[in-house]
C-alpha cells in the first residue's frame, strides 16, 4: 500500500473486522517484540487508506493480559500509521454511561500489573520518560468529537477509564473503589496500550463502547452475560462506520 495511512483502527471485544472496508491486503508482520494479535488488514474505507487490527485476535483467543500490546503498536507505527483510534469494550460506572453508549474518555487510571508496558524494557534501550499527564491525543480527540457531531452519532465527551487486569470481571467492592478513585468506566485493555502509543509519539484516542453496567452499578441488578455484552457492543458499534467516514473526510 503506497499511499499514507490516514488512520489505524484497533478493534476490541465484538469488533473483529470493519464493515464496508475494501480489503487490499492482509499482512502478517513480525516485530522486535514478537507477532501482533492478528494479521493487519490494509484497505480503503470511504476512499481513504486505513489499517485495522483485531486486538484480541480475529477469533478472540487472547485474554487482555496476554495481548502483545508492544507488537501491536509497533506494527501499526512501522506501517506508517500516525493516528490510532482504539475501540475498547467497557463497563459503565457513571450514571450516564449506560450500556450501548459511546464514550471518548480523556483520563485513565492503570490498575493492571505484570504486563510488558514500555519499549524501554529491552536490554540496552534508552529509558524514555514520556509526558503522560494527558494520556490521549488532544488533536485526535477533537477531530473524533467533531466527526461524531457531523455524523449525528451520540458520543459522550470525557470521562476517566479505569484499566483492570481481567480477564474476570470486577467485584462490587472493586468497582466501588474505582468510583471513589474517580473512574467513570472500567475496561481491561486500555493499558499499556495508551502509554506505548505515547512512547511511539502516536496520536492515540480511545473510543469506549459501553457493553454492560459495571458490578453494582445496574439500577436493576442482575448477572452480566456474554450474550448481553455482545448484543450491546453490536448496538453501540453500529454508529462507528459513520463516525469513521466523517473523521476521514477531513483527514
Amino acid at each position: 500500500m503506497s499511499e499514507p495511512i490516514a488512520l489505524a483502527l484497533i478493534g476490541g471485544t465484538g469488533l473483529y473486522a470493519l464493515p464496508d472496508i475494501e480489503v487490499i491486503e492482509r499482512r502478517a508482520l513480525d516485530t522486535p517484540w514478537g507477532a501482533p494479535s492478528a494479521p493487519l488488514v490494509l484497505g480503503r474505507f470511504h476512499d481513504h487508506a486505513l489499517v485495522f487490527l483485531a486486538r484480541h485476535g480475529e477469533q478472540h483467543h487472547l485474554a487482555p493480559h496476554r495481548v502483545n500490546y508492544r507488537a501491536n503498536l509497533w506494527a501499526l507505527h512501522a506501517l506508517g500509521a500516525r493516528r490510532v483510534l482504539a475501540v475498547n469494550a467497557v463497563g459503565g460506572i457513571r450514571a450516564d454511561m449506560t450500556p450501548c453508549a459511546l464514550v471518548l474518555p480523556d483520563q485513565l487510571i492503570d490498575y493492571t500489573w505484570g504486563r510488558a508496558a514500555s519499549y524501554s524494557d529491552a536490554d540496552g534501550a534508552a529509558v524514555t520518560h514520556v509526558d503522560f499527564g494527558e494520556p490521549y491525543g488532544a488533536d485526535l480527540r477533537r477531530d473524533v468529537l467533531q466527526a461524531a457531531r457531523r455524523a449525528g452519532v451520540a458520543l459522550i465527551a470525557g470521562g476517566c477509564y479505569g484499566a483492570t487486569q481481567g480477564p474476570r470481571l470486577e467485584t462490587i467492592a472493586e468497582i466501588a473503589r474505582l468510583r471513589r478513585d474517580g473512574c467513570d468506566l472500567v475496561g481491561m485493555t486500555g493499558m499499556p496500550e495508551a502509554a506505548l502509543a505515547r512512547e511511539l509519539d502516536l496520536d492515540y484516542a480511545c473510543l469506549a463502547v459501553v457493553a454492560n453496567w459495571a458490578a453494582g452499578c445496574d439500577p436493576e441488578p442482575r448477572a452480566i452475560t456474554m450474550d448481553e455484552v455482545q448484543a450491546n457492543v453490536a448496538a453501540a458499534s453500529a454508529g462507528i462506520p459513520a463516525l469513521l467516514a466523517a473523521l476521514l473526510a477531513v483527514a
